[in-house]
């Protein structure tokens, strides 16, 4: 009889048919292209971060921290593109955290180091690698969540936004003078905000606001006085707002924790 180890491997029917439409859909989804208006946003965001990093290490720390909050525009911006559209997909998910990580959690980083963390040595590195990593931290965290109708933790670019600000004020008002308690001040309030990236506080989600549904007709008008300020002094109220927001979470968890509702069982 003859050896069955020693037959050449033969498929069935149905196994050559499953290998022909797997190799079909590997190669549809070779030629399938990407949608081209939401992810050509979040390059924009990419290539702003990319110039904030390059721009930092060149010493045009202004440009870098203006180039961040350009990319965090360009970040809220590309996900309202796409539900309107209808063009979400998870490409353009993976692209928009990588583009993240990098004007977010890269640029910030280098940011601070080359403006004040250097003078610091070994620890103005370190906690500019510890903002890094809470940075990219945090979005692992939020792409592996089923619902981010609520934020845990303060958003990378959020965080990103208060560095790129609060050097953006401290150089236009103040100058390019930098000494020892400033170096000390700014690694603090970069420390925190990494820990807050990371941390299980939690904060309110511009997702969970229904754009189809009506506000009064104030609501409208605080917009409108709100980019009237922000276009007068846009680094002043951007940090200002930023500022707040980091805090909102912290000061919730505090309220939460020590005012109970009452009993209605009473």
């Amino acid at each position: 009889m003859p050896d069955e180890h020693n037959q050449p491997d033969k498929l069935s029917k149905g196994e050559k048919v499953s290998s022909l439409f797997e190799l079909k859909n590997e190669r549809a989804g070779i030629r399938r292209g990407v949608y081209l208006l939401p992810n050509l946003v979040t390059t924009g965001a990419l290539f702003a971060g990319f110039y904030a990093i390059i721009a930092a290490m060149s010493g045009s720390l202004e440009n870098a921290a203006i180039a961040i909050v350009l990319a965090g525009f360009l970040d809220a911006l590309d996900g309202r593109v796409a539900r309107m559209t209808n063009t979400q997909s998870e490409f353009g998910v993976q692209y928009d955290s990588l583009s993240d990580m990098v004007a977010f959690g890269v640029a910030p980083a280098v940011l601070m180091f080359s403006w004040v963390l250097s003078g610091l040595g070994k620890i103005g590195w370190i906690v500019a690698f510890l903002y890094m990593a809470s940075g990219a931290l945090r979005l692992a965290r939020f792409n592996t969540r089923p619902d981010n109708s609520v934020f845990y933790g303060l958003a990378s670019p959020a965080a990103a936004g208060v560095i790129a600000t609060l050097v953006w004020v401290w150089i236009e008002y103040q100058g390019p003078a930098v000494d020892f308690q400033l170096s000390v001040f700014a690694a603090i309030i970069t420390f925190l905000l990494a820990l807050l990236m990371v941390s299980n506080v939690r904060y309110y989600s511009p997702k969970s606001m229904d754009s189809k549904q009506g506000v009064p007709f104030l609501y409208l008008l605080g917009m409108v006085l709100l980019f009237a300020l922000v276009a007068s002094m846009p680094n002043v109220v951007l940090l200002i707002l930023g500022s707040c927001y980091a805090c909102s979470g912290p000061v919730q968890a505090v309220i939460g924790r020590f005012i109970k509702e009452p009993d209605s069982s009473v």
